[in-house]
């Protein structure tokens, strides 16, 4: 009856946090809100479902004579069996109370889009002990919850989904800027992923025989944006080969006779 009583609060818990948790979809463009409640919600439901097999297990136990004799043993030693469980149990404590930090200190949320260890990736998943990062060629990158509050890490998403990004192309020192400029922002104009928040051209650096531009553009994720910079490279390319060849990059030798 305990463990059928268990099982059936445990159903409840599950179907309630359910419940709550499809009010909040996070296939929607502005999805910060959801992605916090939704963290959150999946750890108060993990924290529940251990508190209630725990206290099913103790209230088993508790039916057998024999147990409780044993159970007034432990607790004799409660001292010294506290000390070992501490020591063993520090690195799981750690990450446990990473993990709850995380969650409700806003600082990390499921589907952030964030670069760690050099990987650029979202947040899959997070648990009282580690954070699943599902890196953009699928691979998932599983990391304690320790590291994202000892470890610096970037989060891309994490004021709004809104997001900006840069594209870097080498060119000539004789390309046409005035050119490259205009067919810039036409290109922009039809593209259905750019949001209109911002674009830029400007030349970065000037050294090597050639000039690095920079162009910025806006998006409204980090999908968009990957798409979005994608196109403007290609585009960039086909520019300076149809239109303008003496964009391409070039090396010149110049022949002195003694």
């Amino acid at each position: 009856m305990i463990a059928s009583a268990a099982w059936l609060l445990s159903g409840i818990i599950a179907f309630a946090f359910g419940a709550v948790r499809a009010r909040y979809p996070i296939d929607v463009a502005d999805n910060g809100v959801a992605r916090r409640v939704r963290t959150q919600l999946g750890l108060l439901q993990r924290i529940a479902s251990v508190v209630v097999v725990i206290l099913a297990l103790g209230a088993i136990l508790l039916t057998f004579p024999g147990v409780q004799a044993l159970g007034a043993s432990v607790l004799a030693s409660a001292g010294l069996v506290s000390v070992i469980a501490g020591l063993a149990a520090q690195s799981t404590l750690s990450n446990l109370f990473a993990g709850v930090q995380l969650a409700f200190s806003d600082a990390l949320r499921v589907d952030d889009v964030v670069v760690v260890e050099n990987e650029w990736g979202r947040i899959e998943e997070m648990t009282l002990s580690y954070v699943v990062v599902r890196i953009w060629d699928e691979r998932r990158l599983v990391l304690p919850s320790t590291y994202f509050t000892t470890t610096p890490f970037t989060n891309w998403t994490r004021a709004s989904s809104d997001i900006t990004g840069t594209v870097y192309v080498d060119l000539d020192w004789t390309v046409p800027l005035d050119g490259l400029r205009e067919r810039f922002e036409a290109f922009l104009a039809t593209r259905d992923d750019w949001d209109g928040r911002g674009s830029s051209v400007a030349v970065t650096d000037a050294t090597g025989g050639g000039v690095q531009v920079r162009f910025v553009v806006t998006a409204a994720d980090s999908g968009s944006l990957w798409n979005l910079r994608c196109a403007v490279r290609e585009d960039i390319v086909r520019w300076a080969q149809s239109v303008a060849p003496v964009a391409l990059p070039r090396t010149r030798v110049d022949m002195v006779s003694d």
